[in-house]
């Protein structure tokens, strides 16, 4: 690895699957009531911040087919500097590892990460649920990533109740297909009467993902992949795809599972957590500060 990549001080940008996702209803506002149960994973990207003085905010890595003002990360950064307790200015890194259009919120987990770590390096002081509601307006999906637990979701996504649940391994697998969010959820087939669940009566097999079957019309790779999948364990797709997942009681089984794939796909061993690593690493940096 690059000696300056080892070298740097870097902020985990977590993955997270939607154990299941059910939609109740369409909001006047045009966005779908969901309920949902986000698992955030111990594997992800990573960013590092090198705070100056420059009112600037840079991103140092090139996302193909995203510009450089358009990227979460430099909205998140903009979003947050007026909250600053000096005149801010950031280069930020990204080693990206997560697919984009994979379900698993790689994006939505980048701007979190943005918002968590120059929370605390620009002094600014911001609650969690301040934060959160910053995150809200650059996507559903950020707050769950800037509270960072595993946790029951209801409204547009925003509505989050902590919801530990028992350790658990996962084989996450990409089909190498990009879905479109707004896409799939402007589908006029897409189901939108899915009756509301409370967490107490939650199980997996009483759960599915109402975009699965939409995506996997459309998709053929990501049915082939759940079809693939399915003899090995129970399998889901997560989010709006194409990633797809299945649940381990332990990891070396599978990795087994994982090196039978077929070639073309991509994947990845993580286990769930319920706290998540930014979360960790907060809490480190703080201790660590509070120390010297």
């Amino acid at each position: 690895m690059d000696t300056q990549l080892m070298s740097r001080d870097w902020w985990p940008s977590p993955a997270k699957l939607n154990l299941f996702l059910h939609i109740l209803g369409r909001l006047d506002s045009g966005y779908h009531q969901l309920q949902s149960l986000f698992q955030i994973l111990d594997y992800g990207d990573r960013l590092a911040f090198d705070i100056n003085r420059s009112s600037t905010v840079q991103l140092d890595t090139h996302i193909v087919g995203v510009a450089h003002d358009d990227n979460l990360i430099v909205r998140a950064a903009r979003l947050l500097k007026p909250h600053a307790a000096t005149d801010a200015g950031v280069r930020i890194f990204l080693d990206k590892q997560l697919p984009m259009g994979g379900g698993i919120g790689g994006g939505s987990s980048n701007a979190a990460t943005t918002l968590v770590a120059l929370n605390h390096l620009w002094q600014c002081n911001l609650t969690e649920d301040a934060l959160a509601e910053l995150g809200l307006s650059l996507g559903a999906d950020v707050p769950i990533f800037v509270r960072g637990r595993t946790a029951f979701a209801n409204g547009v996504g925003e509505e989050l109740t902590p919801a530990p649940l028992a350790p658990c391994w996962y084989l996450v697998v990409n089909p190498g297909v990009h879905v479109s969010t707004g896409e799939v959820f402007s589908l006029p087939e897409l189901p939108r009467n899915t009756p509301a669940l409370s967490w107490a009566s939650y199980s997996f097999e009483n759960t599915r993902n109402d975009c699965q079957q939409i995506v996997c019309d459309h998709y053929p790779e990501v049915a082939n992949l759940l079809h693939w999948l399915v003899h090995y364990a129970p399998s889901r797709m997560t989010g709006t795809g194409a990633c797809v997942f299945a649940t381990f009681t332990d990891q070396n089984e599978a990795s087994e599972v994982q090196a039978k794939l077929p070639a073309e796909w991509t994947s990845f061993v993580a286990k769930g957590v319920n706290l998540s690593p930014l979360q960790q690493k907060l809490q480190d940096v703080i201790a660590a500060s509070d120390m010297n």
